[in-house]
């Protein structure tokens, strides 16, 4: 393999979400200028080029992730070779939800040299934008497809103080919403933002169970959810924490299993709640 030259390096750039004038300088600069552009859709990336008035100088190869692991030997070579290697995403920072992460990873273990083209960020945009507290947030990548695993996810931000952040598909998030207000209580505030920065930039504010009726007539674009933490000392009623018990039961878990997860999800004791929800089961059959 080649001897490491200190003057090849990898380039995370930021790029715009939708409104190519959001594009910095320095992405231009680097767009013009690198050895290598790895992009994770090279058709989007050409297209971002040529709104900027900047074709790229280098080779253009694609990095998603179907890709991504099988790329990496000639990314890092490249960079060993003295090479600027650029890696761009379709929208926003790489490795956030994106291709990236591996090799950036191969790249610090090999002891190569990397930096960053700051910019456009949905997580921090939406954050901005939804009108709840932006002091301490976590973001939490894109909702789990299955509703099982949904349920769970939704379980564990129930005590969370913290503002939370996450992705979801415009097919699912009606079904993601309505599962939302049933685990966490509809009065729960959240900020749905569909398609920031583009013309049809739209952002809706209010209680679970309202956005969940409105998600319900069909939403379209790229979508951020942006859901308010725990108030102080928040814990739902034994009752809400029986009905979630049973909702994962019917979706297939054993019963010892669902009440320990969502009595460590509340904080409550688990003996307590799967007394609960026997004599839940004990009511509902006259026994």
């Amino acid at each position: 393999m080649a001897p490491l030259d200190t003057h090849g390096r990898l380039v995370l750039a930021a790029t715009p979400l939708g409104d190519s004038r959001d594009a910095s300088p320095r992405l231009v600069e680097a767009l013009a200028g690198a050895d290598v552009i790895a992009a994770e859709d090279t058709r989007r990336l050409r297209s971002l080029a040529a709104a900027l008035g900047v074709p790229p100088a280098g080779k253009v190869v694609s990095f998603y992730d179907a890709v991504e692991t099988a790329r990496l030997p000639g990314l890092v070579g490249a960079v060993q070779q003295g090479r600027t290697v650029l890696l761009v995403t379709d929208a926003g920072m790489p490795s956030v939800s994106d291709p990236g992460f591996r090799l950036v990873a191969a790249c610090v273990e090999a002891g190569l040299p990397v930096t960053c083209l700051p910019g456009p960020s949905a997580v921090t945009t939406a954050l901005a934008l939804s009108g709840l507290p932006c002091e301490r947030f976590c973001f939490e990548g894109f909702a789990p497809r299955k509703d099982g695993e949904r349920r769970r996810f939704f379980a564990a931000l129930a005590r969370e103080p913290r503002t939370a952040v996450f992705f979801e598909s415009p097919h699912r998030i009606a079904a993601t919403l309505a599962l939302a207000a049933e685990v966490l209580g509809g009065d729960r505030r959240a900020a749905v933002c569909r398609e920031l920065t583009k013309p049809y930039e739209e952002i809706r504010r209010g209680g679970l169970a309202e956005l969940a009726e409105w998600a319900a007539d069909g939403v379209r674009g790229e979508i951020t959810v942006v859901l308010a933490g725990a108030e102080p000392g928040a814990a739902p009623d034994l009752a809400t924490l029986v009905e979630r018990v049973g909702g994962l039961v019917a979706e297939g878990a054993r019963l010892k299993d669902a009440a320990g997860e969502v009595a460590a999800a509340a904080g409550v004791s688990r003996k307590q709640l799967y007394d609960a929800v026997l004599e839940a089961r004990r009511a509902e059959h006259g026994a």
